[in-house]
């Protein structure tokens, strides 16, 4: 059995949440991350390793055993589905609110609508579950001009203080979910690795607390 323990850490602002609860773990990296180009990091411990990688494809990695942990907002792992995933736990970082958000003072549209996201699959079952017909466009980013140049009714996005919305004239309306990162791991290395993957969860779950 392989005994190297491979943590996939989300790039941005939940790296910079991660990196303290790693160390309470006793898990450093060799070298600043944020400031390296490289993408796979030695730590203080041999049999530890640390890669760094595009949010959306952290639970790809996971889901496939090539990293046996790893660190996903609960937006990405609700759009990517949990198949060959174990969650053991809620980080409480990098909080914020998945949300519907339309033109300021314009009335919902009655019948079908058109609704711009990245969030493709969520937004589906979001609409479907309020019996909402929903024409869904993939977007990869800047949602907010999407309603202001009639490309859509409505958006869903990811709302942290509303600010960004505010300046484009748009405003939150409903709520889909509260969102924060996520402990993720390989369900056949908890399994395979449990004593080595589990006092990490352990140590890191007292950290959060």
């Amino acid at each position: 059995m392989n005994s190297n323990i491979t943590i996939a850490l989300s790039k941005g602002r939940i790296l910079d949440d991660t990196l303290p609860l790693l160390a309470a773990a006793g898990i450093v990296p060799e070298e600043d991350l944020r400031k390296s180009r490289k993408l796979i990091f030695g730590t203080n411990r041999d049999n530890v390793k640390l890669v760094v990688l595009r949010a959306t494809d952290v639970p790809t990695y996971v889901q496939h055993g090539v990293a046996d942990l790893g660190v996903a907002g609960k937006d990405v792992l609700m759009e990517h589905g949990s198949e060959g995933l174990y969650e053991p736990l809620d980080l409480r970082i990098a909080t914020c609110r998945l949300m519907t958000a339309a033109i300021k003072g314009v009335e919902p549209k009655s019948g079908r609508i058109k609704v711009a996201t990245k969030f493709v699959n969520i937004a589906k079952r979001y609409y479907a579950s309020r019996g909402i017909q929903a024409d869904i466009i993939k977007l990869y980013g800047g949602m907010e001009l999407a309603p202001l140049m009639g490309l859509a009714d409505e958006i869903v996005d990811i709302v942290d203080t509303g600010n960004t919305l505010k300046a484009n004239g748009l405003e939150a309306r409903d709520l889909i979910c509260h969102i924060s990162s996520r402990l993720i791991a390989n369900s056949a290395s908890m399994k395979m690795k449990h004593t080595m993957i589990q006092p990490i969860v352990d140590l890191i779950a007292k950290a959060v607390d």
